[in-house]
Parts: structure tokens; C-alpha cells; sequence
């Protein structure tokens, strides 16, 4: 599928989410609680705070799949990153970013390959896609990667 935005989702309360209704470029991340890159989190809201009025999205999606760090329910996933970390950029419903029961949207996402030409499942939690204004995949970051990283910003700034 050439546009991501055409990929139904569903927000972390499991009401229908239009990927479409973003006008303009999203960076999706599988995110997890209990994972020793948790604290990313605090550059994720930093990105989607410096560059939300610019028109970039950010977008977490709980995955439990990574040694079951992110166990909890919607609800406790909710708290935990409102209360932790501040955040305030939308989350999707948990669900699975590798496997028989990959979601199509990570399916979509993993197609793209990263900085050193690899392409395919996800590695770890805290995996970046950054999605222009048109739903086209146009980078993919490793987990390690901060979201604050000078790569992530420059390719950001790039599709602004």
C-alpha cells in the first residue's frame, strides 16, 4: 500500500482513528512502558511539541510483543504516559508490529528501510517511521535512535 494514511487504526480507547484526517506528516513509534527505552518518551512529546504547530504528528503504538513490557490494559497505559511523561500526542490501540498478526499498518511501515538499506520486522520497541504529508514512508529509525537524534530532526524539518 503506497499511502499509510489509507490503513484503518484505532485510538487507544478503541474508537475509529482516520490517519487521513492529519494533514500532515506523522512519525509512528511503537512504544512500551516497562522497556529500558521508556524514557523516550520525553523526546517524543518534546517532538510533538516543537513541531506539532508545524503540522508533524506523533504517534505511539503499544506493543506488549518485545519480552511483555507493555502488559498493561489501555487505561493503565493511558495513565502511565500522561502521569510519567507528560504525554499528549495520540496513542493507538496495542497491538502487534511483527508476526501473523502484524497490524496492516506496521506491515506497510516495515516494507521501508532503515539508514543501512535494512528493511523488514521491527526490531525492539521505540522504532521510528516518519510518514509525509502524503501517507509515503520516508525514513525508518532504529530504536536506539532518540527521537531528538540530529538525524530524526534534520529528516523531520525535511518533510515540513
Amino acid at each position: 500500500m503506497s499511502n499509510v494514511k489509507d490503513i484503518p487504526v484505532k485510538a487507544l480507547d478503541g474508537s475509529a482513528l482516520n490517519l487521513a484526517d492529519f494533514a500532515g506528516p506523522l512519525l509512528v513509534v511503537n512504544v512500551a512502558s516497562k522497556c529500558g527505552l521508556t524514557p523516550q518518551y520525553t523526546g517524543l512529546e518534546e517532538i510533538a511539541k516543537t513541531y506539532g504547530e508545524r503540522g508533524l504528528t506523533v504517534l505511539g503504538m503499544p506493543c506488549n510483543q518485545f519480552m511483555g513490557q507493555e502488559p498493561g490494559s489501555a487505561e493503565e497505559i493511558a495513565t502511565f504516559c500522561s502521569t510519567t511523561y507528560g504525554v499528549t500526542f495520540p496513542l493507538l490501540e496495542k497491538a502487534d508490529v511483527k508476526g501473523d498478526d502484524q497490524h496492516p499498518l506496521y506491515s506497510a511501515l516495515t516494507q521501508t528501510a532503515d539508514a543501512d538499506g535494512e528493511a523488514g520486522d521491527v526490531q525492539w520497541n521505540f522504532e521510528k517511521f516518519l510518514v509525509n504529508a502524503d501517507g509515503t514512508v520516508v525514513n525508518r529509525f532504529r530504536p536506539r535512535t532518540e527521537p531528538t537524534d540530529p538525524a530524526v530532526v534534520s529528516a523531520i524539518e525535511a518533510v515540513l
